[in-house]
């Protein structure tokens, strides 16, 4: 008789190869090829504003922001990205909109790469070959980024509305006058604010070129929503190996996003998990607040980058053993709570006690993980119900 094992299965690393892509470099982050998948954002000051705009992109920086972009529809704006280039600890890549003649101003100023959006460039293609020479000379890489709202309008007329084959085909047909010139540093996006229509066009483009790829639900809304229409979207597509970088739009400040986009690529395993929170849902057998209990650990460990579980649970059903599967955790019942440390309970302490003692276990098991050098990993797994 053969023996069946009857195991829990093994967890796979990850959901999908990723799609092959060209690899271009902006600035020292390299994007597509097989490196990792880049987080961007993008100020919202007036670029101008040299101070202002330098003080959010550290802030941006300081939340693992890979990538900013910064907007540039005046002169003044053109003239503050050389400094602002220079003094940024990240790539810097200008946004412009209908003036071609601040492409030029931002590949003079040194900036990691340019956004171009052809649907709202006067004359643009006329422009195309101008560009491109200026690009080839510096190396600086070209974000080819149609939009639905801007959806060039001889395609508008073609297609009727911005449908995800109007979206390709335009994205498409500019990279096609670039690669006329002799210019590949080419990412393209094609962003739009159903996710459906995105997803959708993503696949398309995907299939039809080897360009890497930035992700993106524009106008996504305000943070609740566009969260959730961002996190569908980049995971269905992510989880078939599509995509090179990532950008959640949010009406919200622009370190939420990158919060966001951090979460996304962790969840899905395709960047280094740090700290992380288990915690239960609303349920009538918890005999703790598990929101507070939750919420004060979570805030108490805000930027620990060591990979961490920590399994904040409320009853006796699930605790025990969400906690004990967690690097660090607590099942908490009857005014007290069990702590566990790799699985083994270590103390019991009363309600009061409990965030602290979390906190202060966590931080020594992220000091001992620092000397060790574990600085990045794969996470542990909690199976629970």
């Amino acid at each position: 008789m053969t023996a069946i094992s009857l195991g829990m299965p093994a967890v796979p690393t990850k959901l999908a190869d990723r799609r092959v892509s060209r690899k271009i470099q902006v600035g020292k982050v390299a994007v597509g090829g097989d490196s990792q998948i880049s987080v961007q954002s993008m100020t919202t000051t007036r670029t101008s504003d040299i101070g202002a705009t330098l003080q959010q992109i550290a802030e941006l920086t300081a939340s693992g922001c890979d990538i900013v972009r910064v907007a540039c529809p005046t002169q003044d704006d053109a003239d503050a990205l050389a400094v602002i280039a220079k003094k940024s600890q990240i790539p810097v890549i200008a946004d412009i909109h209908f003036q071609p003649k601040y492409v030029f101003a931002a590949i003079d100023a040194g900036c990691a790469a340019v956004r171009v959006n052809p649907g709202n460039i006067k004359q643009f293609d006329d422009k195309v070959k101008e560009i491109a020479k200026a690009a080839n000379e510096t190396r600086t890489p070209i974000r080819i980024g149609v939009n639905a709202g801007s959806l060039d309008a001889r395609l508008l007329k073609k297609y009727g509305k911005a449908t995800p084959e109007a979206l390709v085909e335009s994205a498409l047909w500019e990279a096609s006058l670039f690669e006329e010139h002799g210019f590949g540093d080419i990412k393209i996006s094609v962003k739009h604010n159903d996710p459906v229509v995105m997803v959708n066009a993503y696949r398309q483009l995907a299939a039809a070129c080897d360009y890497p790829l930035h992700l993106g639900v524009t106008e996504a809304g305000p943070a609740f929503q566009g969260t959730i229409k961002s996190a569908v979207a980049f995971g269905a597509l992510l989880s078939e190996g599509i995509g090179d970088t990532i950008r959640v739009s949010l009406s919200a400040p622009p370190a939420e996003e990158v919060k966001v986009g951090i979460q996304i690529l962790e969840s899905l395993n395709l960047k280094p998990r740090r700290l992380e929170i288990v915690s239960c849902p609303s349920c009538g057998r918890a005999q703790v607040d598990v929101y507070k209990l939750a919420e004060e650990v979570t805030a108490g460990l805000e930027g620990m980058e060591v990979p961490l579980r920590v399994a904040v649970m409320g009853c006796v059903v699930n605790g025990p053993g969400e906690a004990r599967e967690a690097d660090l955790g607590v099942a908490s019942g009857n005014g007290k709570g069990q702590i566990f440390v790799k699985g083994e309970v270590i103390k019991t302490v009363p309600e009061s006690k409990i965030v602290e003692t979390l906190i202060e276990e966590a931080l020594k098991i992220a000091a001992q993980m620092e000397a060790d050098g574990v600085t990045s990993g794969e996470p542990t797994v909690a199976i629970g119900v």
